[in-house]
C-alpha cells in the first residue's frame, strides 16, 4: 500500500496544488487555460515528438494493445450515445455525453501515471493510447456533432472540417511528424533533443496543475445523467479493456498493465472543449470531469493494488 500511495499521491498532490492556488487566487482566472495552452502547444507535443522520433516500428506496432484500448472506448461511447438518443436527446448532445464517458485523460494523467508506475517504458503505451483517444475517438465525436447540427447532411463537409481540425491539433501532428522522422532513420540533433527534453519535462507538472485549477472552476447547469457517465468511465471501460488485455489477448505485463491503467483514467478535457466550441451543455462535462477525477483516486488505487498481487 505505501508504494501505491507513493505513485498516486504525487499526481493528485499536484492537482490539489493547482486547485488550492486557484481557489485562493494565487493563480488567476486564466491560469488554467494559459497553462493548458503551454502544455498543448509546446510541452506535450515536444514529449510526443521525441518519443515517436526515437521509437522503432516494432515498439509502436502493438495491434492487440490498440484493440484493447479502442474496444473499451467504442463499447462505452456507442452504448452511451444510443442510450441518450433513446432519451430523445439530439445526436450532438448524445455524442458529447458519449465522449464524456469514453474519453480517458491519457495525455494529462496517463503519461505521468504510466511513467511513474512503469518507468520510461510506460511512456510508449500512453502515447499510443493518446493517439487513439485524442485523434480517432475525438474525430468521431466531432463528425457526429457536425452532422447533427447541420440542417442539410453533408458528411464530406463534416469530414473536411474534422480533417482541418486534426491537422491543426499539435497533439496529433507532433507524433505523426515524429514517426516520419523515425522512418527517415536520422538521429535527433543534440540541441534539438535538449530543447525537446526540457519542454517535455515540463508537460507533467504543468498539465496536472492546470487540471487542478480547471477543477476549481464552478460548474453550473444540468445534473441528471451525470452518475451514469461517471460509472461508465470509471468502471465499465476498464472492465471491458481489462478483460480483453488480460484474458482475451493475454498481453505482456507492460502492455496489459498500461491498458488497464489508461482505461481507468478519469474523463479528459477534450469533451469539455468540444461542448464549449459548439455551445452545448459544457457544465455537464465539467461535472463529469470533476467527479471522475475525484473518483479515480479510489479506482486507480484499486487497479494499482490488483496489479501488485
Amino acid at each position: 500500500m505505501p508504494s501505491i500511495l507513493n505513485v498516486v499521491l504525487p499526481i493528485f498532490g499536484l492537482m490539489l496544488l493547482g486547485y488550492v492556488c486557484r481557489r485562493t487566487d494565487r493563480l488567476g482566472e486564466t491560469a488554467s487555460s494559459e497553462l493548458n495552452r503551454f502544455v498543448v502547444w509546446l510541452a506535450l507535443p515536444a514529449l510526443l515528438f521525441k518519443v515517436t522520433a526515437t521509437a522503432t516500428w516494432e515498439q509502436i506496432w502493438q495491434p492487440e494493445f490498440v484493440a484493447s484500448i479502442a474496444a473499451g472506448c467504442v463499447v462505452v461511447f456507442v452504448f452511451t450515445v444510443a442510450y441518450r438518443m433513446r432519451q430523445s436527446r439530439r445526436l450532438a448532445d448524445a455524442s458529447i455525453d458519449g465522449l464524456s464517458a469514453a474519453y480517458a485523460n491519457t495525455g494529462f494523467l496517463g503519461i505521468p501515471l504510466c511513467m511513474l508506475v512503469l518507468g520510461d517504458d510506460g511512456l510508449l503505451p500512453a502515447v499510443i493510447a493518446t493517439l487513439i483517444v485524442a485523434c480517432a475517438l475525438f474525430a468521431v465525436g466531432v463528425v457526429l456533432v457536425e452532422i447533427s447540427l447541420q440542417q442539410e447532411k453533408h458528411p464530406l463537409r463534416a469530414l473536411a472540417k474534422v480533417s482541418r481540425a486534426l491537422a491543426g491539433n499539435p497533439l496529433v501532428i507532433a507524433p505523426v511528424l515524429g514517426a516520419f522522422w523515425a522512418v527517415g532513420g536520422a538521429l535527433l540533433p543534440p540541441a534539438l533533443e535538449s530543447i525537446l527534453s526540457i519542454l517535455g519535462a515540463a508537460a507533467t507538472p504543468c498539465a496536472l496543475v492546470s487540471l487542478g485549477a480547471f477543477l476549481a472552476l464552478k460548474q453550473e447547469g444540468r445534473r441528471e445523467g451525470t452518475a451514469g457517465l461517471v460509472i461508465a468511465k470509471l468502471f465499465v471501460q476498464p472492465l471491458v479493456t481489462g478483460i480483453l488485455a488480460f484474458r482475451v489477448f493475454e498481453l505482456p505485463a507492460l502492455w496489459a498493465h498500461s491498458a488497464l491503467l489508461l482505461s481507468a483514467l478519469p474523463t479528459g478535457t477534450g469533451p469539455y472543449m468540444l461542448a464549449s466550441l459548439y455551445g452545448r451543455e459544457a457544465a455537464v462535462v465539467g461535472r463529469v470531469i470533476l467527479l471522475t477525477t475525484l473518483g479515480s483516486l479510489v479506482t486507480l488505487s484499486a487497479c494499482l493494488y490488483l496489479l501488485t498481487l
